[in-house]
């Protein structure tokens, strides 16, 4: 009887591990399904169309371009190969500026007809409008429909992701903003960090240490809202005071929070790591005559190397994962950022903010999917980088 409940135990073991594994494979395949779609999406906006005079010799725009024109930063076509002619920018809500409404017709049936006169009359023109409103025999050129290409997000330096006629979803910004809050974070948690775990493993007397574990493992309960609100309420004006700026929502704020969020991991698998030091080595080290702090830095810190890197990539990993904390201190400006004194974006704060805005299957839910793609393989890189150091064996 008890080998035979064993054996149900272990079955529903290696099915909760199968199940689990299954539901994770497929979330992933979900994943990067949602966001290879982004690639097959068209640089105007779907449904649209971009038509020039038929005389123009522009072959194609790219999506930035395209962007730049509309935005009135690029007003003639010799700046993307064309002749030495104006632009002449038109969507269809300017359509009155040209033609009264006796000539669109009841119900604008005529519109079509008044578009293919209008882009054959102005020889600097670029028309925006629905390809509902394309005539058969349409008088001026369409420029063609390409996909938005790899280079252009992966290497993009805007992300406008609701611009019109063609969206923009650079990535440099995103990801530089992340790992620029991220490892900011790191540089300031890891000294702190492994300070207090020397501290608590070597130094501390039993009562000290059995008072600050308990008191630092409460840290790393705390909801990351709450250190948002302190970011917020404490950093954020201290920023702007003591360096004159505008606003303090920075990256140098984002990276603080982010720095006390990560100090529990990084001191608790840092201080198991230090206690782990055979006693036999120190008592060798001190026995030869070394202090105690030579011990410490010359013995134990270099025997525990590994298991210091482990926290230090794990305080990486929870500091690049972090939502609410940084979309509250950051600004939430999606530019590359130069200094930790400007405001920046990162990839979950934007998942996070844009998600329940973007509709689903449009492009801009398909490039925060790829985001979210992103730091999966971001994370994926910290796992096997901390699993290696965690095999490491002592030399």
């Amino acid at each position: 009887m008890r080998k035979f409940l064993e054996k149900i135990v272990e079955a529903l073991l290696k099915l909760s591990g199968g199940v689990s594994s299954l539901i994770i494979l497929l979330i992933i395949i979900f994943l990067f399904k949602e966001a290879g779609g982004l690639f097959r999406s068209p640089e105007v906006e779907e449904g649209y169309v971009l038509a020039v005079n038929a005389s123009n010799t522009v072959k194609s725009l790219s999506s930035y371009e395209i962007k730049e024109i509309f935005d009135h930063e690029i007003d003639n076509w010799s700046k993307v190969g064309g002749a030495d002619i104006d632009i002449e920018v038109f969507r269809v809500d300017d359509i009155n500026s040209y033609y009264t409404d006796e000539e669109l017709g009841e119900d604008y049936n005529q519109l079509p007809q008044r578009l293919s006169e209008l882009v054959a009359e102005h020889e600097g023109m670029i028309a925006f409008f629905s390809k509902r409103y394309l005539s058969d025999d349409f008088a001026g050129k369409i420029l063609p429909d390409k996909n938005i290409k790899f280079s252009e997000v992966f290497f993009g330096k805007e992300w406008y992701p609701t611009a019109t006629p063609s969206a923009q979803f650079g990535l440099m910004p995103l990801i530089l903003g992340t790992l620029w809050v991220s490892i900011a974070a790191i540089l300031l948690a890891l000294p702190l960090g492994m300070a207090v775990a020397i501290y608590m493993a070597e130094i501390a007397n039993t009562k000290t240490r059995a008072l600050l574990k308990p008191l630092i493992e409460l840290l790393a309960g705390i909801p990351s809202v709450v250190y948002g609100f302190f970011g917020l309420v404490v950093i954020v004006p201290l920023i702007q005071q003591v360096f004159n700026l505008p606003v303090g929502e920075t990256a140098l704020a984002g990276s603080i929070v982010l720095a006390i969020m990560a100090l529990p991991t990084i001191i608790t698998v840092s201080e198991d790591a230090l206690r782990t030091t055979p006693r036999i080595m120190k008592e060798a080290s001190l026995a030869l005559g070394a202090s105690h702090a030579q011990t410490i830095f010359r013995v134990i810190i270099p025997y525990a190397k590994s298991g210091i890197i482990s926290a230090a990539v794990l305080g990486i990993g929870r500091a690049i994962g972090e939502t609410m904390a940084v979309l509250m201190v950051t600004g939430n400006a999606a530019l590359i950022p130069h200094t930790l004194l400007e405001p920046v974006r990162t990839i979950p704060a934007t998942i996070a903010a844009e998600l329940g805005e973007a509709p689903a299957g449009s492009p801009h839910y398909q490039a925060l999917f790829l985001l979210g793609c992103i730091l999966f393989v971001i994370t994926l890189i910290i796992s096997i980088v901390v699993e290696r150091f965690s095999m490491q064996k002592h030399r």
